[in-house]
């Protein structure tokens, strides 16, 4: 049974959550201001929302540790607590710009220029530099809400920003923020340019969300699939080998075995044929496919192959398009379906890497239909459906659905656009699915579908993605001979349903803290022998469990026993086996799931029976 999630779940709705975002930036102002209040001589950067807060970053004489989120935290509430208002004021750029180069803020006269000269520029202060007695009516605010204020000279502090912002400082509840961390950050994101040093906070509308926020943080950490990685030995990254590089370790990559094995035979399943490709290519076929033109920057330095230029393939999608394109195919052959396991590569700066999440190479599910018109909708629903399936399988049920629609940038005839969006609705629809309209979502080439999974604590990652596209075959010049024997132009729909291996490999690490389900378990079973004499008997109770397909194994450490159990708890082992003196005489096994607890002495079939029903249900021993 699938549960979609909705929107007032996950998130707060439209209203609120534009209200924590006003939230959010005017305590990102709050922190700057306290911070060059603090620590006098400090630059200002920048400071926009994130997901789940704020930032800003400074260039600064004095090194921030932790030790000084305290004092400025202390200094935040302060301000709050002035309930001082926020004020926008619409500037002329020569005069603020003299004003900026009199303060000696290089990064806010950088920001100005890079404002087009069209724009309005405004800037908001916290305080106001008029000193006085200024009440509620000065700024848009209901009157009960908020107390007047004293303003005593000079406490004020602005920065240029297009807002939004709450009106009075005393709108940020002073219990339901808190500073995170302090990281180096480069400004623009460019190593050439001075390293700043950039305070991360959360902030919250409620003590309440506060805390469940920190909370699930906490559990977060724990889950950390870059520290869970190295700990259960399943994959690393080798900086010697240039960073963003993922090595797949023994344990890892027979759980990744398992995943490919999985995926490709639930595509055959599904009607789907397998599709090989290069992964390089001559420069001139991402010219011919837009890539060079819109992701030139996300791709690595071009190679000379006999003085010609060829490109690592940054996309699968045109290696797909000419297997397509090598011959006429008749309408009486659509819809085709192929799919790949298709790894590529994407420059990634060195700041933006991530363990699996964020890699300069990787592998994507990728699949391509080409399918007549009148097709789409039908081709939709099969995707979902094996979305579904998929997703499920693997402990997913729980789905945010988003159907992105034509943005203002967009190629491609109104009436196809229409068409393909109403397909999109319509498989939606007969699907049973509900889903948020992201107007103007969509990419320029097409509407599309994104799925979000909602994991073991609550966070929503994005994963599947179906996006129907009529750029390609035009760029391709792709056809197929119609009923009436005219050449027309195929619909082609991208699909991914992991998004990538690698990414989606780390998702599963978080989602199950490590505590593999017991199909994909690298180990499914570990025999724990108490002495030299019980070993023989491990030894053919292990190879009679992997004829019979279990992964199993003997720990050979010889180590006592309170110490072996220990090992494979703490190398999350789904079942053990100890092996002493009365099962060797009764030939059972003295077995207990890491889940499930003591399962008491039972024998091996009786053992291999239990472990293939879980395996066959996908849930944890």
């Amino acid at each position: 049974m699938v549960s979609f999630l909705n929107q007032s779940n996950q998130s707060l709705n439209q209203q609120d959550n534009d209200k924590l975002q006003r939230i959010r930036h005017t305590c990102a102002h709050i922190m700057a201001m306290a911070v060059q209040k603090l620590y006098p001589g400090t630059k200002v950067a920048i400071g926009p929302v994130t997901e789940a807060g704020f930032f800003y970053d400074f260039d600064s004489a004095v090194s921030f540790t932790p030790d000084n989120l305290p004092k400025i935290t202390k200094e935040m509430r302060r301000i709050i607590k002035a309930n001082l208002p926020i004020i926008q004021e619409v500037v002329n750029r020569e005069e603020i710009k003299a004003e900026i180069i009199a303060l000696g803020e290089p990064y806010k006269l950088e920001i100005l220029d890079s404002i087009p000269e069209v724009e309005v520029i405004t800037r908001y202060f916290i305080g106001s530099p008029d000193v006085g007695k200024l009440t509620n009516t000065d700024v848009q605010i209901e009157p009960s809400l908020l107390e007047p204020v004293i303003i005593p000279p000079k406490i004020y502090w602005w920065d240029l920003c297009a807002g939004p912002h709450v009106n009075f400082t005393g709108e940020v509840n002073p219990d339901a923020f808190a500073l995170e961390s302090i990281a180096g950050a480069y400004w623009r994101g460019d190593e050439t340019k001075p390293m700043l040093q950039r305070i991360y906070g959360t902030a919250w509308e409620t003590p309440e969300q506060l805390q469940t926020y920190l909370k699930q943080k906490e559990e977060a950490l724990k889950r950390d699939h870059r520290k869970l990685g190295q700990e259960l030995k399943l994959f690393s990254i080798q900086d010697s080998a240039g960073g963003g590089l993922v090595f797949w370790h023994p344990r890892g990559a027979k759980i990744r075995y398992i995943i490919e094995d999985y995926w490709r035979k639930a595509h055959l399943e599904s009607g789907y044929e397998l599709l090989y490709t290069p992964h390089v290519a001559n420069l001139d076929l991402w010219k011919t496919s837009g890539h060079f033109d819109f992701y030139k920057e996300s791709m690595f330095d071009s190679m000379e192959v006999e003085n010609q230029a060829y490109q690592i393939k940054p996309m699968n999608c045109p290696f797909h398009v000419l297997t397509y394109k090598d011959e006429l195919h008749s309408y009486r052959e659509l819809p085709l379906r192929w799919a790949e396991l298709g790894t590529v590569y994407r420059y990634e700066r060195s700041g933006a890497l991530h363990g699996l999440m964020r890699v300069r190479g990787f592998t994507q599910d990728d699949a391509h239909v080409f399918c007549l018109p009148d097709q789409i909708s039908d081709e939709i629903l099969r995707v979902l459906n094996l979305i579904q399936q998929i997703l499920s399988d693997f402990g997913f049920k729980d789905y945010e659905v988003n159907l992105s629609t034509r943005p203002e940038k967009s190629v491609g005839e109104d009436e196809v656009w229409e068409l393909a969006t109403d397909a999109l609705i319509e498989a939606l629809n007969t699907k049973g699915w509900n889903y948020i309209v992201d107007e103007g979502g969509g990419a320029f080439y097409g509407p599309k579908i994104d799925i979000k999974i909602k994991d073991a604590i609550g966070r929503l990652w994005q994963c599947s993605t179906i996006q129907v596209d009529f750029n390609l075959p035009e760029r391709f010049d792709l056809e197929y001979v119609a009923a009436d024997g005219i050449r027309k132009r195929p619909i082609m729909i991208h699909r991914a349903i992991f998004g990538s291996l690698e990414r989606f490999f780390g998702i599963l690490i978080e989602n199950y803290a490590g505590d593999f389900p017991l199909w994909l378990a690298p180990v499914q079973v570990r025999l724990l022998p108490v002495s030299e004499e019980a070993r023989d008997y491990a030894l053919s109770v292990v190879n009679t469990l992997k004829q019979a397909g279990f992964r199993a194994e003997i720990d050979q450490s010889g180590d006592r026993l309170g110490k072996i159990i220990r090992t494979a708890e703490l190398e999350k082992i789904p079942v053990v086996a100890v092996i002493g003196k009365k099962e060797i005489e009764t030939q059972t096994l003295s077995v207990r799931s890491r889940m499930a607890g003591d399962l008491g002495t039972i024998n091996l079939a009786e053992l291999q029976q239990k472990m293939q029903q879980v395996i066959e249900s996908k849930n944890s021993f």
